[in-house]
């Protein structure tokens, strides 16, 4: 090599060289936000929450402005919301109430109906191995009740987070259901002139993608708790109702959440009615699981999510790790979001590299 000369690199090196150091920026940028996310997971919960209410009752809001001032259309909303809410925690307790006597009759039958049955074959367990394993759970409640009361009062300090961050968001709510509009605006007059187009592009995809995926998620989630709470109101099994909305709270994970809520309904069958219906149950799974993955999601979320089954249980498992339930919430959303960002940018940096079809094609000299 002569001197003053540029080493030749392998252009296969060289390309890799160029995305590994773009990799560890990504990485670095994401590791950063996921930190200060975990440092205020409070305050970005709520956002998120904020965000979910916006999208489910922009709609509603804005049909009643037509007719109501947007101030009172906006109340009028979140007022109704919130006593669906209400209503909803209501009909769950009262159905509790309603059959705590029979819960507790037939769990303990159904505990000695188990305890009977492992006895037999193919499990053979001794009897006196199933009365020690439940003396040992009373001792350990015994001799850990100072540290499960601390446990307690932990959980009722994270219970008083909760109401925060749900007030919060509830506050959020308000203000991007009036003026949304108007705060994005704002936020675009703030930046450079050369980035606004783009802004524009990328603001305008993510909330449709938000959007989409949020109102599918919840007609995904309402089809599974009917589905589920009308087979195990069939099938006899108790809180059939919590039990219903148990499972439309777990399919806002996607892929794992129906599968575990189903599970514990499996239990409680178990314990209320034998291994038989809870067999019917665990088939029920499979069927949820058929039906969730190619009827519900190809028709209702495939114009808003287009990620790859692999890809959404990665970003479940990520979310989780990196921030436990919520991560795995927001996770897939959130990757939603920023694939449909980039690909609104890529469609639009193609659109304008391209000539237009009117323009007139150069002659050869």
């Amino acid at each position: 090599m002569q001197p003053g000369t540029a080493p030749k690199v392998n252009p296969f090196l060289r390309t890799a060289a160029a995305y590994a150091w773009r990799l560890i920026v990504v990485g670095a940028f994401v590791y950063g936000l996921f930190a200060v996310l975990g440092r205020f997971h409070e305050i970005g919960v709520a956002v998120f929450l904020g965000l979910v209410v916006t999208a489910l009752l922009r709609p509603v809001a804005d049909l009643l402005a037509r007719r109501l001032p947007r101030g009172l259309a906006v109340a009028v909303t979140l007022l109704g919301g919130v006593a669906l809410v209400l209503g909803v925690l209501t009909l769950v307790g009262e159905a509790v109430a309603g059959e705590r006597t029979t819960l507790v009759r037939e769990f303990r039958e159904g505990i000695g109906r188990i305890e009977d049955w492992l006895e037999r074959p193919p499990f053979r367990l001794d009897q006196g191995a199933l009365t020690g394993l439940q003396n040992k759970a009373g001792e350990f409640l015994s001799s850990h009740r100072s540290a499960l009361l601390s446990t307690a009062l932990s959980g009722a300090g994270q219970v008083l987070a909760v109401l925060t961050a749900l007030a919060l968001a509830v506050f959020c709510s308000v203000f991007f259901l009036y003026s949304g509009d108007r705060q994005w605006a704002w936020f675009q007059e703030q930046l450079p002139l050369s980035v606004r187009g783009r802004t524009r592009i990328a603001g305008r995809a993510a909330w449709r993608t938000f959007t989409g995926y949020t109102h599918g998620i919840v007609l995904v989630a309402a089809t599974n708790a009917v589905l589920v709470g009308v087979a195990l109101w069939l099938l006899g099994v108790p809180l059939a109702v919590p039990l219903a909305l148990l499972e439309f709270l777990a399919a806002f994970v996607p892929l794992i959440g129906s599968p575990v809520a189903l599970a514990i309904a499996a239990v409680v069958a178990l314990a209320a009615k034998g291994p038989l219906v809870a067999g019917v149950v665990i088939a029920l799974i499979v069927v949820i699981g058929q039906i969730e993955g190619h009827l519900l999601h190809p028709l209702v979320m495939s114009r808003a999510v287009r990620l790859h089954p692999l890809v959404v249980a990665l970003s479940v498992v990520a979310g989780s790790i990196a921030a436990g339930i919520v991560g795995a919430v927001v996770a897939v959303p959130l990757v939603s979001v920023v694939w449909s960002v980039h690909a609104a940018l890529r469609d639009a940096r193609r659109a304008a590299a391209e000539p237009p079809p009117d323009a007139p094609v150069p002659k050869e000299s």
